[in-house]
């Protein structure tokens, strides 16, 4: 037989869990919102830099025709705004999949964007730069800083 008291205080924790467990579905919800919504403003973000620095880009090359090679100094200022927009647009993929949905079909979906979109920032550093990201850059006597003096 079972002791009555003792049945009587595993209900009470029970119930008094039971509370507990109840309060956390509204507080999750209210915290998935919130966690969508930031997600949501990060990717604006990076699409706003985006935009604005291709437009800042063109506005430069039209107005400033200064350069020797205004094509190429236009494609290194594009290359510059989509590579900071695309680590943020990462960013705020990496926030919303862990954060609000964490599946192995979500994890997935997140490795594919984060390798396409490391492949894409590796292109355009290529590009820009003339070198891989993982390769040191060297430095010769045309390409040394303008304030460092010639020994």
């Amino acid at each position: 037989m079972s002791d009555p008291k003792i049945s009587d205080e595993a209900s009470d924790q029970d119930n008094a869990m039971d509370v507990n467990i109840e309060g956390l579905p509204g507080f999750e919800a209210t915290a998935n919102g919130w966690i969508h919504l930031v997600g949501i403003c990060i990717e604006i973000f990076g699409v706003f830099i985006i935009v604005v620095g291709i437009a800042w880009s063109t506005l430069l090359s039209v107005l400033w025709r200064k350069y020797d090679r205004p094509y190429d100094e236009y494609k290194i200022r594009i290359g510059r705004s989509l590579l900071l927009g695309l680590e943020i647009l990462v960013a705020a993929d990496i926030v919303k999949t862990i954060a609000i949905e964490l599946t192995f079909t979500s994890l997935g979906l997140l490795a594919g964007l984060v390798i396409v979109r490391t492949f894409l920032s590796w292109t355009l550093i290529l590009e820009i730069e003339g070198r891989w990201p993982c390769q040191r850059q060297t430095l010769t006597v045309n390409t040394r800083p303008a304030n460092q003096a010639i020994p």
